[in-house]
């Protein structure tokens, strides 16, 4: 990897250790990263920390005017459970303000951004628009059931990647477009769900991030508009 990369929800589990890793890349020159409010520690001579509401159009087209060219794009935001929503075991517990909640903070910062990062990418001879999805977003691999409004607005994720890429392979043809599963990581996000899993199978988001950035190496323009684990082995829509 080389060039300019925003990187954004820099402060996360995952993201932080990704801003980290590009930070050490010697082929990065600018490393931009969103925080959400309190401006995290990390210090670097090519990191630069901007704060940003990814749910707010306004702040997004401000962040992509400020920033300039570059030539990546990795969206790390996301949201599974807080103190007063976890995800639905049953379609009694549904709600609409759940629902919303997932959309908008699963789904809509995607779209944000893609709307306004398509300019800053347009230069780059070779770039890329990731996003942080998962595999539950799958319809075809949900054998599981539950877990509804997370299920619904991660594949609604899957299917505006799927669009965005089509459209980008005529309007920005050198960028490759990705939605992408890190695997189970442990973090605040997956930390109450995780109890069961394999140890060898629950990463440590700087091992997470690694095999991330190895995919994203990979990623070729002409394969654009594919849902990718973290192996980089592709997962059905």
């Amino acid at each position: 990897m080389k060039g300019r990369y925003l990187v954004v929800g820099g402060s996360g589990g995952i993201g932080a250790a990704i801003v980290k890793s590009l930070c050490r890349d010697y082929g990065i020159t600018r490393v931009i990263a969103t925080h959400f409010s309190t401006v995290p520690q990390l210090v670097h001579e090519k990191l630069e920390w901007h704060q940003l509401d990814t749910t707010v159009e306004a702040s997004v087209a401000t962040l992509m005017s400020d920033i300039g060219d570059i030539d990546g794009v990795i969206n790390c935001i996301g949201i599974l459970h807080n103190e007063k929503f976890g995800p639905e075991k049953s379609v009694s517990q549904l709600s609409l303000e759940k629902l919303t909640q997932n959309f908008t903070l699963n789904t809509w910062p995607t779209m944000l951004l893609s709307k306004y990062a398509r300019r800053n990418l347009r230069k780059s001879e070779s770039s890329i628009f990731v996003t942080i999805s998962a595999r539950v977003g799958s319809i075809e691999d949900n054998r599981l059931g539950g877990w509804y409004s997370y299920r619904a607005s991660k594949a609604a994720l899957n299917m505006f990647v799927k669009s965005l890429a089509i459209e980008w392979t005529r309007a920005l043809p050198n960028c490759a477009v990705a939605a992408l599963h890190p695997g189970t990581v442990a973090t605040q996000l997956s930390d109450p769900f995780s109890k069961n899993v394999a140890p060898d199978k629950l990463f440590t988001p700087e091992q997470s991030a690694n095999y991330l950035l190895g995919v994203i190496s990979m990623l070729e323009p002409e394969t654009s508009g594919q849902f990718l684990a973290w192996d980089g082995t592709e997962i059905p829509w």
